[in-house]
Protein backbone atom coordinates (compact mmCIF):
# COMPACT_ATOMS: atom_id res chain seq x y z
CA UNK A 1 0.00 0.00 0.00
CA UNK A 2 1.60 3.49 -0.73
CA UNK A 3 2.56 5.80 2.04
CA UNK A 4 -0.07 8.11 0.73
CA UNK A 5 -3.09 5.37 0.24
CA UNK A 6 -2.37 4.64 4.01
CA UNK A 7 -1.95 8.10 5.51
CA UNK A 8 -5.44 8.85 3.85
CA UNK A 9 -7.48 5.89 5.22
CA UNK A 10 -5.72 6.35 8.82
CA UNK A 11 -6.53 10.27 8.69
CA UNK A 12 -10.20 8.65 8.07
CA UNK A 13 -10.28 6.69 10.51
CA UNK A 14 -8.79 9.63 13.51
CA UNK A 15 -11.42 11.90 11.82
CA UNK A 16 -14.37 9.46 12.12
CA UNK A 17 -13.36 8.71 15.65
CA UNK A 18 -13.17 12.23 17.04
CA UNK A 19 -16.47 13.43 14.69
CA UNK A 20 -18.58 10.28 16.11
CA UNK A 21 -16.88 11.57 19.60
CA UNK A 22 -17.16 15.14 20.03
CA UNK A 23 -19.20 16.38 17.20
CA UNK A 24 -22.14 13.95 16.81
CA UNK A 25 -20.97 12.45 13.14
CA UNK A 26 -20.82 15.90 12.18
CA UNK A 27 -17.08 16.33 9.88
CA UNK A 28 -14.48 17.88 11.82
CA UNK A 29 -12.06 19.93 9.74
CA UNK A 30 -8.16 19.92 10.64
CA UNK A 31 -8.28 22.76 12.84
CA UNK A 32 -10.69 21.54 15.33
CA UNK A 33 -8.65 18.37 15.15
CA UNK A 34 -5.73 20.49 16.58
CA UNK A 35 -7.53 22.15 19.16
CA UNK A 36 -8.73 18.85 20.18
CA UNK A 37 -5.44 17.66 20.45
CA UNK A 38 -4.58 20.56 22.27
CA UNK A 39 -7.20 20.51 24.97
CA UNK A 40 -5.97 16.68 25.60
CA UNK A 41 -2.03 18.13 26.36
CA UNK A 42 -3.32 20.81 28.50
CA UNK A 43 -5.44 18.20 30.45
CA UNK A 44 -8.28 20.12 31.15
CA UNK A 45 -11.20 18.24 29.45
CA UNK A 46 -14.23 20.05 30.50
CA UNK A 47 -13.16 23.59 30.82
CA UNK A 48 -14.12 26.75 29.26
CA UNK A 49 -11.65 28.77 27.28
CA UNK A 50 -11.33 32.24 25.93
CA UNK A 51 -10.48 33.30 22.40
CA UNK A 52 -6.80 33.50 22.89
CA UNK A 53 -6.82 30.11 25.21
CA UNK A 54 -8.24 28.64 21.99
CA UNK A 55 -5.11 30.20 20.07
CA UNK A 56 -2.76 28.63 22.55
CA UNK A 57 -4.44 25.23 22.81
CA UNK A 58 -4.02 25.06 19.08
CA UNK A 59 -0.29 26.29 19.72
CA UNK A 60 0.35 23.36 22.41
CA UNK A 61 -1.38 21.01 19.89
CA UNK A 62 1.04 22.12 16.78
CA UNK A 63 4.52 21.70 19.42
CA UNK A 64 3.02 18.63 20.55
CA UNK A 65 2.71 17.13 16.98
CA UNK A 66 5.60 18.65 15.16
CA UNK A 67 7.84 17.74 18.48
CA UNK A 68 8.71 14.17 16.89
CA UNK A 69 10.20 15.57 13.85
CA UNK A 70 12.91 18.09 15.61
CA UNK A 71 11.20 20.97 15.14
CA UNK A 72 10.16 21.51 18.90
CA UNK A 73 10.99 20.51 22.50
CA UNK A 74 9.23 20.36 25.44
CA UNK A 75 10.48 22.85 28.07
CA UNK A 76 8.43 22.78 31.51
CA UNK A 77 4.52 23.31 32.73
CA UNK A 78 4.17 26.75 34.11
CA UNK A 79 2.19 27.53 37.52
CA UNK A 80 -1.08 27.52 35.62
CA UNK A 81 -0.17 23.91 34.39
CA UNK A 82 0.06 25.10 30.38
CA UNK A 83 2.49 22.86 28.85
CA UNK A 84 5.64 25.10 27.03
CA UNK A 85 7.81 24.43 24.14
CA UNK A 86 11.02 26.06 22.80
CA UNK A 87 11.61 25.78 19.04
CA UNK A 88 14.63 23.22 18.16
CA UNK A 89 14.13 24.35 14.40
CA UNK A 90 12.50 26.39 12.21
CA UNK A 91 9.99 25.12 9.95
CA UNK A 92 10.64 25.06 6.42
CA UNK A 93 8.51 27.14 3.78
CA UNK A 94 5.80 24.92 2.65
CA UNK A 95 2.75 25.82 0.91
CA UNK A 96 -1.01 25.22 2.10
CA UNK A 97 -1.31 22.22 0.72
CA UNK A 98 2.30 20.51 2.28
CA UNK A 99 1.27 22.16 5.37
CA UNK A 100 -2.01 19.91 5.24
CA UNK A 101 -0.31 16.76 4.92
CA UNK A 102 2.53 17.19 7.66
CA UNK A 103 -0.06 17.80 9.80
CA UNK A 104 -2.57 15.32 9.02
CA UNK A 105 0.87 12.90 9.16
CA UNK A 106 1.58 14.46 12.26
CA UNK A 107 -2.02 13.57 13.63
CA UNK A 108 -2.15 10.16 12.33
CA UNK A 109 1.04 9.49 14.08
CA UNK A 110 -0.16 11.20 17.34
CA UNK A 111 -3.08 8.28 17.43
CA UNK A 112 -1.16 5.75 16.37
CA UNK A 113 1.24 6.03 19.32
CA UNK A 114 -1.76 6.59 21.72
CA UNK A 115 -3.22 3.17 20.18
CA UNK A 116 -6.74 5.19 19.55
CA UNK A 117 -6.16 4.07 15.89
CA UNK A 118 -3.95 0.93 14.25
Amino acid sequence: MSRDIQLKERWEKVVTFLSDKFADGEVLDLDAIIYLIGVQELGKINSEFKKDEKVNLMHIAICKLLEPYGYYEFEFFDKEGWPHYKVIKELPALKAGEQSVLMKEAIVNYFLEKEIIN
